[in-house]
C-alpha cells in the first residue's frame, strides 16, 4: 500500500544550504523533497532511538540489576505523606 502523502514542510534556508541539499539529491538521483524527506526522516529516527534505547557495559547492568534487587530503604518524608488521611477521608 503506498502512502498518500498530504502532508507539506516549509522551512527556510540560506542559499548555501539549498545549494549543498540540490547538490546531494541530485548525486543520489532524487529531487529535493525525496532527498529532504529521507534524510530528515531518518535522522528524526535516530534522535528518537537516541533519547529511548541506551546501552550500558555488562558491569554497569549487573550493578544496576543488584540495586533493583536491594529491599527499598523507607524515606522519612515518604512514611509521613503516607500516614496523614488523603484528600477522600477528611
Amino acid at each position: 500500500m503506498v502512502a498518500v502523502k498530504e502532508e507539506r514542510l516549509a522551512v527556510r534556508m540560506t542559499a548555501g544550504q539549498k545549494r549543498t541539499i540540490e547538490r546531494a539529491a541530485e548525486l543520489l538521483g532524487r529531487n529535493v523533497s525525496e532527498f529532504s524527506v529521507e534524510v530528515l526522516t531518518e535522522k528524526a529516527g535516530e534522535v528518537l532511538a537516541d533519547r529511548s534505547h541506551f546501552g550500558v557495559d555488562q558491569a554497569t547492568w549487573d550493578d544496576f540489576l543488584a540495586r533493583l534487587d536491594e529491599p527499598a530503604r523507607p524515606v522519612k518524608e515518604l512514611v509521613e505523606l503516607f500516614r496523614r488521611p488523603t484528600v477522600f477521608e477528611e
